[in-house]
């Protein structure tokens, strides 16, 4: 097996400063579902169930 040329402390310290502390909002959550559906294509999909205009 061949070790990886990218340091994990690098990738760590860049996620660590990603995070948010208000894991329980409902809005955070929803955009998250959003954004994975239009990374999949679909640009209608709306998690609050108003569709985009």
């Amino acid at each position: 097996m061949e070790r990886s040329p990218i340091r994990d402390i690098e990738i760590k310290y860049i996620l660590k400063n990603a995070l948010i502390d208000d894991i329980y909002s409902r809005e955070i959550y929803m955009k998250g579902i959003d954004h994975s559906y239009y990374y999949e294509g679909y640009n209608i999909f709306n998690a609050d169930m108003h569709p985009k205009s």
